[in-house]
């Protein structure tokens, strides 16, 4: 089947779902600021982002537990605006399971079937098809305090998908489980959705989840979404300092760069990179980006001319790997990850290669020049800040500052 899709996609997939111009408000206070994105059939999209972002009230506007002020949601090519929630072919985990403690297992899962007036026989092969494929083969009499969380988890996704639904939506549904079966529900979660064919649209504000499990991560803030991507994408490409922070740690300076592949650090050191000047930037002029470096991809050595020369403040084992707080000679704090411990108090000099550098146009977050990580706007006075959309999604910003040697010009 192909739908007519209102959003245009390169690769030419079929889209299930299309929300388009979304917007959302609470008490006057808008939730959802005109968000566009589309679902494609048989994926596992990841929401992910904060508390408060809007990931949970985009996912009960696609179940129909709540109501978009304005703008579109079709699936399979049809408005579901007037659709109620009971009859779109879509069910939803949440956090909570909500399953019926007076009810074996075998009953909880049925009991959608059983509103629904399904035949007992067809019902019987149904669940116990969802029990096995959920791992819970033998688990039909037990009744739910007989369970583990994990286990009550498996119950919910069971019944959720014995009703065949084209779309399962999942509300941070391991939020609830210890770290180590979180990790081992995450593989499986992902193993699930290939063998059912089930497009998944998922909810969560852990990183790792999202990294782990996605085909396709939706990185939200404050009701615009920064950026849309594959997990690879999201964390070697971040288009923002929003993003390059929220994903994974980071190190994010300011830096300006006056030709392709070339960019200066506030102390005046310069490295090679892999990114061209973006298109509305001036070669020859001192342009004002964000510098993105992972703390896994420095390598530490002996201090050098064109090296972040500086003394080790901090060490910490992690298990896989050490890290380090390195305090450079102009001052900023560099988070270093790396197998080999270096002493506190000890020098060190610090480079990376071209590829390893990521090179981001200018946001609201954006560090000051000489400064490190991002900034909160509000504790800041933004007097200085002006906001201009340059996506349908993403807020950036101009800002014109003033280097000691060259006008520095931000991308607009």
């Amino acid at each position: 089947m192909q739908y007519n899709q209102i959003l245009e996609d390169s690769t030419g997939s079929e889209h299930i779902i299309e929300i388009k111009n979304l917007c959302k408000s609470f008490d006057g206070t808008k939730v959802l600021k005109d968000i566009t994105f589309y679902i494609r059939n048989n994926e596992f999209i990841t929401l992910l982002g904060p508390s408060g972002c809007g990931k949970s009230t985009t996912l009960r506007i696609i179940a129909g537990f709540e109501t978009a002020d304005s703008g579109i949601v079709n699936f399979e090519g049809k408005d579901l605006k007037s659709v109620p929630a009971n009859k779109r072919n879509i069910n939803t985990v949440f956090q909570r399971y909500a399953l019926f403690p007076h009810l074996d297992v075998f009953d909880n899962v049925a009991f959608g079937l059983k509103i629904k007036k399904v035949n007992k026989k067809e019902i019987e092969q149904r669940v116990n098809k969802a029990l096995e494929t959920v791992g819970l083969a033998n688990y039909g009499e037990r009744y739910i305090d007989q369970l583990s969380g994990g286990q009550m988890q498996r119950v919910a996704i069971a019944r959720a998908i014995v009703n065949r639904p084209r779309i399962l939506l999942l509300d941070e549904p391991l939020g609830a489980l210890d770290l180590k079966m979180r990790k081992e529900m995450q593989i499986e979660l992902k193993e699930m959705q290939r063998e059912l064919g089930i497009t998944f649209v998922y909810v969560t504000h852990d990183q790792e989840e999202a990294l782990t499990m996605s085909d396709t991560i939706i990185v939200m803030k404050d009701g615009v979404i920064q950026q849309i991507g594959t997990p690879i994408d999201i964390y070697n490409e971040p288009k923002n300092a929003y993003v390059a922070d929220f994903i994974g740690e980071s190190n994010i300076v300011a830096g300006t760069m006056k030709k392709d592949k070339e960019v200066v650090l506030s102390s005046g050191i310069t490295f090679e990179c892999v990114d061209p000047l973006f298109p509305e930037m001036t070669e020859g002029i001192a342009n004002l980006v964000d510098v993105v470096i992972r703390p896994e991809d420095f390598y530490v050595d002996k201090e050098a001319e064109g090296r972040i020369n500086g003394t080790v403040e901090s060490l910490v084992f992690k298990g896989v790997h050490y890290e380090m707080i390195v305090k450079s000679d102009d001052g900023i704090e560099w988070l270093v990850q790396n197998v080999d411990p270096s002493a506190v108090g000890s020098r060190v000099g610090l480079y990376v290669d071209p590829d390893d550098i990521q090179i981001m146009r200018r946001s609201e977050l954006s560090p000051d020049f000489g400064s490190f990580g991002i900034k909160h706007p509000e504790n800041q006075d933004n007097s200085e800040a002006k906001e201009n959309t340059v996506s349908d999604n993403v807020v950036e910003e101009a800002d014109i500052k003033e280097d000691e040697d060259a006008e520095v010009e931000t991308a607009k």
